[in-house]
This record gives structure tokens, sequence and C-alpha cells, in this order.
């Protein structure tokens, strides 16, 4: 039985009224309402309602048909609604609030003010002028865009006389080409520009073409990519951006070493303990191993736990800092508003004839202390692309690849739209240091038993806490206390994608189930395997045709193997191997690698301290000498060694892009080394593949331009990081001096 009665609705008009047809406010609050009970025939009675709260209930979403001709003011905070569509029964709405509702996002602000002619207040701000643009100039430079699509690849498709058949296959053709390649606006929104484009594909073909609208009763294919988006308006994500003007001046050609010793000097630690909060310094970190055992918290972070820590929080659980509430709607920023963003001319320079060229987009320095624009000394460290979620017909590639990515350094991690910079969201925690941050996508229970990709953030650093991060609904929902010593790193498996590694300066590398959260973000983590190190561990890598059983780690003390099959008993396991490489004169097994990762299933790339080393070799040729017993050193069969910076500054980490064949490396001088080897690796598959005899030397080298911060050159840059998008189309760059640098691919 339905929970609203008309005695109900009778006794919670505002005032109370003694008939349906004479209430104009009605307040249905905090009633645990299901959509189930929302009673079209019960509503349509209510011919003059004019405001109606539905606030703190269970809506998941809204009846097609409540009739409600006269609604001008709706509230809808604190559901589960997962739709707006069903809101443009009601043309007359003008204020509209659903703050609070975690699965909607900034795609749903832009439909509802493309549906709701009249609005002009959402959760609580004028949109007005944004609605316009959104119904007119969006619209426009859409139906442009799906229109051309049609003259260039459709029309000469169609043959004069057709028939329904010939009909029916290239309207769904076209509708799904024209969703996947119309592309318009920044990444945020672009679940609602396939939304607009498909219903203006579908008027185009009725009214210019004659086509029945919606004949294909073929149901349309849903995507979860809104869910991988940010919810966030950009202009508010923008507010805590430090505005740096950046402006290229004449780059002038240093041919002087610059004194690696001196360079040092400037990143060495005075203390211990500050050696244990920069990865630069851990070398001077040599503590035995924590005694305790570590901790985990298996329930959603409710406060802060001391003042001091001074965490962003909000009502239950932390919080991207930005206002009371974590749904956002209002303007997007314009790439002509000054948010710490200069397009600049590309520099090309390199040793040999490119085959690739990039150009510099945007400069941000977005992980400042305090928000201060003088912060020119946080460290960046670490940034991965968010990955992208089953998207339907869109399973291209390239089409798919993502161009948001998150990084971090000091006390925040941003996720920055590559494409026009925006920094979509920021997360703060302001007695932290991140240092390393990784993706996975978990299928959460949001209602009624139904199931969701969700892409989750991990985000772990100086104070050996890792926090998870519900990207999509701006909220971080727990925290495992994995370590009494910095995180250096963390990664998540490929195949188990509730279990994360994480690698401490206490010289152990740990293996949790972080679990899945309920739809009250209630989770239970538990530590599944401890890998013991002989040195602190800086680089991890799973081994990418055995990733459930073989991981290898880069330390300050050489390159090691374990064998982490959770089928065995032993929870807490010594290295399997240890790999010798060559030195000067012989090979040699101490060395700090501070750089590796795989570049197809086989060949590893990484990075020792001796100047100008990058290694590449074969994990199964090497592995498969070892034959039987525990622990073995084992010289690392090499294919090939790059030609590199002849610095011997660590902690400048390499990374890979497995479908294009490249590898990238930053230097002491701001550079970027790019190889692309897609022709060497046919060659290095085969098991007589002999070692290259001279090193491979770079395709390009991306040089910093010089720059000019508020009128003065920043001090010298180490680039720390580098990573592609896998698609290879944008290349962000971390260094050394609050700077954050994207590239695209010519």
């Amino acid at each position: 039985m339905s929970k609203i009665t008309t005695e109900l609705l009778l006794e919670r008009a505002v005032p109370r009224s003694t008939r349906l047809r004479k209430i104009e406010t009605l307040n249905l609050s905090k009633l645990q309402l299901k959509t189930g009970d929302l009673d079209p025939r019960l509503f349509s009675r209510l011919r003059h309602l004019q405001k109606l709260d539905l606030s703190d209930n269970l809506l998941d979403k809204f009846p097609n048909s409540l009739s409600l001709p006269d609604l001008r003011v709706l509230n809808c905070n604190n559901n589960k609604l997962e739709d707006v569509t069903a809101l443009k029964q009601f043309p007359l709405l003008e204020e509209l609030t659903y703050e609070n509702n975690v699965y909607l996002t900034l795609n749903d602000d832009y439909k509802v003010m493309f549906l709701l002619q009249n609005l002009r207040l959402l959760n609580g701000k004028d949109i007005t002028k944004l609605a316009n643009q959104v119904r007119r100039v969006n619209s426009r430079k859409l139906t442009s865009k799906v229109t051309a699509h049609w003259e260039k690849f459709f029309r000469d498709q169609l043959p004069e006389k057709y028939t329904a058949e010939q009909v029916k296959s290239i309207k769904k053709k076209f509708l799904k080409s024209v969703q996947t390649n119309v592309v318009y606006g920044p990444s945020s929104l672009s679940e609602f520009t396939r939304w607009r484009v498909k219903m203006i594909a579908e008027e185009f073909l009725a009214c210019s073409l004659g086509l029945e609208l919606n004949s294909d009763t073929e149901p349309e294919e849903k995507t979860d990519e809104n869910e991988e988006e940010s919810t966030e308006s950009p202009r508010e994500a923008a507010e805590d951006v430090a505005q740096v003007t950046v402006t290229p001046s004449k780059r002038k050609r240093n041919h002087s070493k610059s004194s690696p010793g001196n360079k040092r000097s400037k990143t060495q630690a005075n203390t211990e303990e500050e050696a244990a909060v920069n990865p630069r310094k851990s070398s001077h970190l040599e503590d035995d191993p924590a005694s305790d055992k570590p901790r985990t918290s298996n329930q959603p972070v409710k406060e802060a736990t001391t003042e001091q820590e001074a965490e962003e929080t909000q009502k239950n659980g932390e919080q991207f800092p930005k206002g009371k509430s974590n749904r956002r709607s209002g303007e997007q920023k314009s790439e002509e508003q000054d948010n710490g963003v200069v397009t600049l001319t590309p520099v090309k320079n390199s040793k040999r004839k490119e085959d690739v060229s990039a150009e510099p987009l945007h400069f941000l320095q977005c992980h400042s202390k305090g928000n201060s624009r003088e912060d020119f000394k946080t460290q960046l460290w670490s940034c991965v692309f968010e990955p992208v979620l089953d998207s339907g017909a869109r399973k291209d590639p390239i089409v798919n690849s993502s161009r948001t990515v998150a990084t971090c350094g000091g006390e925040s991690v941003c996720l920055i739209d590559c494409e026009t910079g925006t920094v979509l969201k920021k997360y703060k925690v302001a007695t932290e240091e991140f240092f390393s941050v990784a993706w996975t996508t978990l299928t959460m229970v949001i209602s009624d038993s139904r199931k969701k990709a969700h892409n989750i953030l991990a985000a772990a650093g100086r104070r050996g806490i890792v926090k998870l991060i519900h990207v999509a609904a701006d909220f971080c929902y727990g925290e495992i206390k994995a370590h009494k010593k910095p995180i250096a790193t963390v990664c998540f498996s490929p195949t188990q994608e509730t279990h994360l590694f994480t690698a401490s300066y206490d010289k152990r590398i740990a293996l949790w189930d972080i679990g899945i959260p309920d739809c009250d973000y209630n989770f239970k983590a538990s530590q599944l395997l401890v890998l013991e190190t002989a040195s602190i561990p800086l680089r991890i890598a799973l081994v990418p045709t055995c990733p459930e059983q073989y991981l290898l780690a880069g330390c300050e003390g050489g390159c090691f193997a374990w064998n982490i099959k959770l089928d065995k008993g032993q929870k807490s396991r010594p290295f399997e191997a240890i790999f010798q490489f060559p030195d000067e004169e012989s090979m040699t097994t101490s060395h700090r690698v501070d750089g590796l990762a795989f570049l197809n299933d086989d060949v590893v790339v990484s990075k020792s301290s001796k100047p100008g080393c990058i290694y590449l070799w074969s994990w199964s040729r090497s592995f498969d000498a070892k034959g039987k017993g525990c622990q073995q050193t084992i010289s690392a069969v090499i294919l090939a060694e790059l030609e590199w910076s002849t610095t011997d500054m660590s902690y400048l980490t390499l990374s890979t892009c497995p479908a294009k064949g490249y590898v990238f490396c930053g230097d002491e001088k701001g550079n970027v080394w790019m190889y692309n080897l897609s022709n060497y690796t046919t060659a290095w598959s085969s098991a007589k593949g002999k070692r290259s005899e001279r090193r491979i030397s770079p395709t390009q080298i991306l040089k910093w331009p010089e720059l000019r911060v508020n009128g003065e050159q920043p001090p010298e840059i180490l680039v720390n990081n580098v990573v592609a998008d896998p698609a290879f189309t944008y290349l962000v760059v971390l260094t050394s001096v609050n700077i954050t640098a994207i590239w695209k691919k010519s």
C-alpha cells in the first residue's frame, strides 16, 4: 500500500487544506518515499500545486505522468536520483534543487537547463545566462556539426528510392556514428553532448528528410561515461588554481653543463624526518621496518580525527573543498578566462629527424600550498589518466581515450581536463603530502539491487594512509591506514579490481583488498599479503602475462621480484629474485632503480642511478633462467640501452605507452625524452633476439620553453614524471616547481 494517501496530502499541505485541488504548497519531505509511492492518479488531482518539497526521501527517479501543470518550485535534495529527464513534464518550473543526489552529475545540470525553458534557479544559483547559452549557442553549434556529419558521410548512402528497411538501417548507423564522432565542449560534458547530439540527429532526420522520428524501436545503449567525468563546475574548481601568468620568451641555448652536485644539494635532507617526506631524499632514510601491524579503517570516515589534520570534511566524509554541497551547478569557465593556463608555440628540437611532434597546451600551478601564487617549491610526483567506463558503441580505443588526468603533489590531488586545461576537481588534506595516485573501476550496488560501474581514485603519501575517493560523487568515502611510514607508490591489479598494492618506506609492499562500498559507503578492507624488501621500494609493476603471480619492484638497493600468488599459505614473503645489471666493468645488483615499467607483455624498461642509463630487458628470458629456488640472483637479459641525460639526479621516473610503443622520461632541465620503439619490439620478441649494439637515441626531445611567471623566470626545473594517455594524444609533465605542463600530439 502506498505511503501517500489523500489524508496525508491534505495534512501536509501548507497551510492545511480540505480539498486537493486547492493545495498550492505541499511538504512531503522525510517520509522515506520511494518512486512507487508517487501515485500519478492521486497527484493528478493537485491541479494548482505550485511548490513541492520531496527532499530527504529515497527517490531514484520521477514517474513520467505526475500531471502537475502549475508546478513552479521543486525541492529534491538528499534523494537517490539517477536521471532528470522526467522533469520535462513540469514546463513551468522556475526553481529546482537536487543537491546531495550523488549519482547526478554536471551533465544532468545541463540537461535540465535545456529541458526546462523557464528555469531560473538551479541549486540556489541563477543560471539564466548559462541556460540561454546551452539552449541557443550550444544547440546551434551541435546542429551544425550533426548536419555536416550527415552531408559528409551519409547523404550519398541513401538512394533516391529507398525502402523502409534501408531507412531503418541508415538511421541506426547515422545515430551511432554521430554520437561517437561529434565532439563539442569539455570532456566533463561528454554525456550531455551525446544526449543532445542524438536528439538533434533524430529531429534532423524527421524534419529534413521526412524520416519518422523515433521509428527505431531498439532501446538506446545506456552508458556510464557520465560517471567517469567531473561533476563540478569548472568555474568553481578554478577558484583553487593559482593565477599564474606564464609568458614565453626567446629560449636561450645553454651549452654549459650544470653541476649535478649543486643540483643534488638543493634536495638533500637535513634530517631523517625530512628524508621520509620527500621521495627524492629517500636514500637517506635507513630505518628498520615498523614492527606494528598495519591498520585498516573499514567504515567511512565520519570526521577529521584531529584538529591539526584540518582535512576538508562535510557531513559524512571528506569532500573536494568547494562549499557545502557535494553537487554543483553553474556556468562553465570560459577558455578565455585566466585560470593559470597559457598556450605556447611548440619548440621543436631533436637529435634526429622527427616522426612525432607535440605542442604545449597548458601550464598549470594548481597544487600550491594554501593556494599561494608564490609557491614554486611544491613537488609534483604522480599522474594517471582516468579509465574510460564501458560506453556502449564507443569502444574504439582512440575515440574512447580519456582526457581526464589525476595529478598529485603537496597537500592536494587534482583532476584536470587536458584539452581545456580546466581543473575539474581538487581534493586537499592540509597535513598530507601526496606521492602517488591510482585508478580502479568498481561495480557498486546503487539501488533496488541494481549495479553500476564507478571509477574510484586511491591517493597516498607521507602519512602512510590511502584515501579512497568516489570522484563522480565528490566524496572521499574512507581510508586505509596501510603503513606507519610514507607510501612511495600505489597500483591496482588489472585483473582484481579491489586489489591494491602499497609500497612504503618501511621496506614493505602490502597487498590490500579494499572491498566494494555499499550504498551507504560502508566497506571492509583487509590485508592479504606483505612482501619484505631489502631496501625502500620506489616503483612497482605487475607482470602483464601473469599479474596475479609476479610483481616487480625498483628499490633503493636494486630490482626485485616476488611471487604474489594468493593460494600459497605464506602471508609474509621475501623476494624470490634480484636482478643484476651491467656496471662499468661487471654485473651488479647494487644500484638504485627509480624508474620501472613494461613496454609490452615481456619487455621491461628500467632506469638506474647510473648516469644516462635506461635499460630494456626481457622478463621471460631473464626469469626463465632462474630455475628452482627461493632467492636467486639473476642477470637481466638486456635487449637495448636508451641514450638519456648524463645527470646523476635520482627520482626522475619514466613511463611507457604500450599501445604506441613509446617510452618517456624527463630530465633535470625540464625536457622530455621520447623514444618510439615500435620498430624494435618485433625483433626483441624473438627468443634469439640479440642486444642492440648501439644506444638507441631519442626520437624527439621536447624542450622546456623559457617561461616568465609574473615577470620572472621560475627556478631550475626537474621533470619528476611524464605520462601519456593510452592513445598518446596528451602528454602530462609533472615538475619540481609546482607546474603541470600539458602537451598535445600534433
